[in-house]
């Protein structure tokens, strides 16, 4: 199931195992990665390319953080849950840097989904997030589970 902005509204009830879900793009430039650094993950690899070039990443990189706010964005426009996108927690790995000229997309797909006993008007869906750039490169794995509402809920 391809999904975006703007599409009916999805209970749990329309979800199926192995559903995915494709976000719009999001191109990235150096000013914004220093931009987010520099409020929230002060680091020279993520603030300055040349103090950069001397550290692990070899050149300027997003803090992890940023890739995964950018996720986050892209995660809202193109799933479109009935009641919102709300986290109930997750697991996330950057197998690699994303780094200023990357074009971030996201892919979602429906890993589970676990109707409540308790509470008959939700469940839980366990959705793998797939961030990669233009290039089709793996920036960032997140497995996310994700409470969503049956109709009339």
């Amino acid at each position: 199931m391809e999904a975006a902005m703007g599409t009916t509204r999805l209970y749990l009830d329309d979800l199926a195992v192995g559903d995915v879900f494709t976000s719009d793009t999001h191109p990235l430039d150096a000013e914004q990665i220093i931009q987010f650094a520099s409020q929230f993950d002060p680091q020279p690899f993520h603030l300055d390319a040349d103090a950069a070039q001397d550290t692990f990443f070899q050149g300027l990189a997003a803090s992890g953080w940023h890739t995964t706010a950018i996720t986050m964005r892209l995660l809202v426009k193109s799933l479109p849950l009935a009641k919102g996108v709300i986290g109930a927690g997750a697991e996330v790995s950057w197998p690699q840097p994303t780094r200023p000229g990357d074009v971030l997309q996201v892919t979602s797909r429906i890993l589970e989904i676990n109707p409540s006993r308790s509470k008959p008007d939700r469940g839980m869906i366990v959705f793998e997030c797939l961030t990669t750039n233009q290039h089709g490169q793996v920036l960032q794995r997140l497995v996310t589970k994700v409470l969503c509402f049956r109709k009339g809920g």
